[in-house]
């Protein structure tokens, strides 16, 4: 195997070994318009690492945790509904980075590459970045497993069982912040939700339990990886969509299997 086949089938396996269990709770509280919030605002911080020379994954990472943090305290403001602030920040935010980016000498290509991703340009550096994240990620999911479902069935039985809803939260959003930093190099900004809903929603049809379903989200999003590398390289496609693509077809697999199962 080439070695730059190798680092984006580790870069996107990472991914998604930290975006299926994650990816999970995003579609039980249908917060994919929060993923679209931090996509769009992880170009904010490309515009940043591009005008100031920080490291560009640092950048992206700091604003998509500054966006969690501000969306997690506007949740708590009953003057803006909680969808108008992610409108706002979301677009907000694109705007921003997009100008930022025009402004900025030579950085059309580095925008194609953050909007649509390119993990066969990841390098060992972007798979190290990658799996510490998922590292960390994995292990705050194990933590607050339990307690995530709780809040997620019933926020105030949970909390009088001493779940710290508005702690869970956060974490929560910061946790979906870090995995849309890390991802921004694989399937792009526009892309990322996608990797955060559909395979999640592709388990659950043969899913009887939440951690079935995150497993399952964990093997779709992982066989989509290699499928979609192997489609980019053969037939010259972007590798993010081609992932996203592959994706989306085991989704339409279990829609038919689904019906079949529930004919049966």
């Amino acid at each position: 195997m080439e070695e730059f086949m190798m680092r984006a089938l580790l870069s996107g396996i990472g991914i998604a070994l930290a975006a299926g269990p994650l990816g999970v709770f995003v579609v039980w509280r249908r917060m994919a318009y929060f993923g679209d919030a931090l996509a769009h605002a992880a170009l904010l911080g490309v515009a940043l690492g591009l005008i100031t020379g920080w490291h560009m994954n640092a950048a992206i990472a700091g604003v998509c945790l500054a966006v969690a943090l501000l969306v997690t305290w506007m949740h708590s403001r009953p003057e803006v509904p909680t969808d108008a602030a992610l409108g706002i920040f979301s677009h907000g935010a694109m705007a921003l980075g997009l100008i930022t980016v025009a402004l900025a000498d030579g950085a059309r290509v580095d925008l194609m590459a953050y909007l649509f991703g390119d993990v066969l340009a990841a390098g060992w550096e972007d798979v190290a970045w990658i799996w510490s994240g998922t590292a960390v990620v994995l292990l705050v999911i194990r933590r607050h497993w339990h307690d995530w479902i709780n809040a997620t069935i019933h926020e105030g039985l949970a909390s009088l069982d001493g779940v710290n809803v508005a702690r869970m939260r956060l974490i929560f959003m910061l946790l979906t912040a870090l995995v849309t930093a890390a991802a921004i190099k694989v399937v792009g900004a526009m892309l990322i939700t996608a990797l955060l809903v559909i395979p999640p929603t592709a388990a659950r049809p043969f899913s009887t339990t939440p951690e079935g379903m995150a497993v399952g989200a964990v093997l779709i999003g992982g066989a989509s990886t290699p499928l979609g590398l192997l489609a980019s390289y053969h037939w010259d496609l972007p590798s993010g969509p081609a992932i996203v693509l592959v994706a989306a077809f085991f989704f339409a697999l279990s829609l038919v299997a689904g019906k079949k199962g529930r004919a049966s």
